[in-house]
């Protein structure tokens, strides 16, 4: 579905992806695990670590009184241990006093989380991994639908099942591009590109003048789920890209949208508009280098902007536009919903339901991640949306991920990230999808007959 929001509905609105969720990405952005409490696994119906029963229950129901014993997040978000998360703690122990409240985080966060659930010991509180089908949510996860917020809220149905909502988006974004104004001063670039043109005669000036056009952090992988979830959105105008794949035994070639979008990619690289090694990229250094200008450009959602500020750039010297994928002009972009919360049903589930209505609602972290906030009556914070919003881009919704093709791609084990990789130093691109089709048609043919 596309809208064209005004920035003051932009509040209305938000893959690679992805994460960082913060990021919204698989490994979240983010290069040290750090372990900041215990794995909790609990019997439906059974006395679970903290010494409380557990037999769902509401974050409302009986009131504060009601909420109690041990719950443990499974976070992404590890630049965040024993930093925000301790005021977390703090805040919201005050509010559910026989609360104790932890926090994990780990890396990698898509695939060990789904470990994690198959092995059947995760926390109270995860992020629901983009790898698991809507369909498999009630193996493992409590409904959520009876917890009461104070007002509407984005993406309400897009992790349901049978009519019951598993997750509540964390917060919502759209990708563009972020840069740094002082480095486009720099280069002399006055106005912002309006078309893949304009783009490209940027980074050369850019690059003309000793910065780094477009941080991709190629090494990472992570940070490129941009260009298999984003820009294909930007290119079609349609956000089903994905889903589509199921139609075809042949959903990657060169003149569809993920070569498109894929050959854009290579074209920057082999001009020299991306990091002189990509084969040696550094997430945490890549935000360094952007506020210090040394670095012109992401291509990421508006969550980074925070994190380029906290690495050392004035608000102000922090810009975001929409990425121009063709030379029409008509500006446009994805609007995405980012993590979202589920709770293990066999744990203590109305603590941890009363926790993600606290981080909705009270905790902030919207605003410290630089999110499209999940309740539609909060506006965002985030200035950078206020300059995005003034070149008037359509948005194009993200949509539920279809099963189908989610089940494709797992029994394909189709690495995206590393496909993307391949693909932009590949001498023979087709060669390299040759491949990834004959894997996604062999998988098809178990599940569409």
């Amino acid at each position: 579905m596309k809208k064209t929001i005004a920035y003051s509905m932009v509040s209305l609105l938000m893959v690679t992806t992805l994460a960082a969720c913060g990021s919204n990405n698989e490994s979240d952005n983010n290069s040290k695990a750090n372990n900041a409490g215990n794995d909790t696994t609990a019997n439906a119906g059974t006395t679970n670590n903290a010494g409380t029963t557990n037999n769902g229950g509401t974050a409302n129901a009986g009131g504060d009184a009601d909420i109690s014993g041990k719950v443990v997040f499974l976070t992404n978000r590890t630049d965040m241990v024993d930093k925000e998360y301790k005021d977390y703690e703090k805040r919201f122990e005050a509010k559910y006093p026989k609360v104790d409240l932890q926090f994990e985080a780990i890396t990698d966060y898509d695939k060990n989380e789904k470990i994690r659930i198959a092995s059947g010991s995760f926390p109270d509180v995860v992020l629901l991994s983009t790898l698991i089908p809507n369909a498999d949510f009630p193996k493992y996860f409590a409904p959520l639908d009876d917890v009461k917020f104070d007002g509407d809220i984005y993406f309400k149905d897009f992790k349901s099942f049978d009519g019951k909502s598993y997750g509540i988006s964390s917060g919502n974004s759209t990708v563009g591009i972020v840069y740094n104004k002082q480095a486009f001063a720099k280069a002399g670039i006055t106005d912002v590109p309006k078309t893949y043109d304009e783009f490209l005669a940027a980074c050369q000036k850019l690059k003309d003048a000793g910065i780094v056009p477009l941080a991709s952090n190629f090494k990472d992988k992570w940070p490129l789920g941009a260009w298999y979830n984003d820009v294909p959105a930007v290119i079609t105008g349609k956000a089903d890209t994905a889903n589509s794949r199921k139609d075809t035994d042949t959903p990657y070639t060169l003149d569809n949208t993920y070569g498109k979008s894929f050959s854009i990619l290579k074209e920057l690289y082999t001009k020299g508009f991306l990091e002189k090694d990509v084969n040696s990229t550094n997430w945490e250094q890549s935000k360094k280098d952007v506020a210090q200008g040394k670095f012109g450009m992401y291509l990421l959602g508006n969550w980074v902007i925070n994190q380029v500020v906290d690495a050392g750039a004035k608000t102000e010297d922090v810009g975001f536009f929409p990425f121009p994928a063709d030379n029409s002009g008509q500006a446009k972009a994805p609007l995405n919903p980012d993590w979202f919360y589920g709770v293990n049903k066999d744990g203590n589930v109305a603590a941890a339901k009363a926790f993600i209505q606290w981080m909705i609602e009270e905790s902030g972290y919207d605003d410290f991640a630089g999110f499209i906030p999940t309740l539609k009556s909060k506006e965002p914070k985030l200035a950078q949306l206020t300059e995005f919003n003034s070149y008037n881009p359509t948005f194009v919704e993200a949509v539920p991920t279809d099963d189908t093709a989610l089940s494709i791609q797992n029994k394909a084990q189709i690495d995206m990230d590393a496909l993307v990789q391949e693909f932009v130093l590949a001498k023979d691109p087709q060669k390299v999808f040759d491949k990834v089709n004959g894997q996604w048609a062999k998988a098809r043919k178990e599940f569409v007959k």
